[in-house]
């Protein structure tokens, strides 16, 4: 979908959904109402469903801060065997954990960020990568500190707005 096919309503509550969706038992009226009087709950999820389906809207979900709620992560680098990319980030990519997963133009060419209940999970799952046969080296590098990075599209006037360094400890 290109811009020039997103209308004044579609604009305006992508701006809203980026900041996140109201937690209300009906949140599409609720950002109808934020738009103004003259736009409907229907109306709202109309637009949300027609941007869905021509892929401008890929997922809607919630985020939540993992590691208040105990969990654990760590980035890590993998040098895969001589031939053995396409296998090595397949079996990487079986865990449902692993996110953020890139290739790279270096030795250490797949690097992911894994997510797991806790450390021992974390671990565990981490040597299973290591030794399954198409690893020849990892590096795991664990965070020693937390930055959030928030960044809002202007689809209204074709801006992007970034809001860097925010520290979450």
């Amino acid at each position: 979908m290109h811009s020039t096919e997103l209308d004044e309503l579609d604009r305006e509550i992508l701006m809203i959904l980026q900041h996140g969706i109201p937690i209300e038992s009906r949140p599409y009226q609720k950002i109808a109402e934020m738009i103004g009087p003259e736009v409907t709950e229907d109306e709202v999820i109309r637009h949300i469903e027609r941007m869905k389906n021509k892929n401008y809207i890929r997922r809607m979900s919630g985020f939540f801060e993992s590691r208040k709620l105990g969990y654990q992560s760590m980035l890590v680098a993998v040098k895969p065997k001589e031939h053995c990319f396409e296998q090595a980030v397949e079996f990487i990519n079986r865990f449902p954990g692993v996110t953020h997963n890139y290739e790279r133009s270096h030795e250490y060419s797949i690097w992911f960020t894994l997510i797991a209940i806790n450390d021992a999970t974390l671990q565990r799952i981490l040597d299973w990568i290591e030794e399954c046969g198409y690893v020849e080296s990892m590096m795991r590098f664990e965070m020693a500190q937390r930055y959030k990075i928030n960044v809002t599209f202007d689809v209204k006037h074709g801006k992007g707005e970034k809001k860097h360094g925010e520290s979450c400890h």
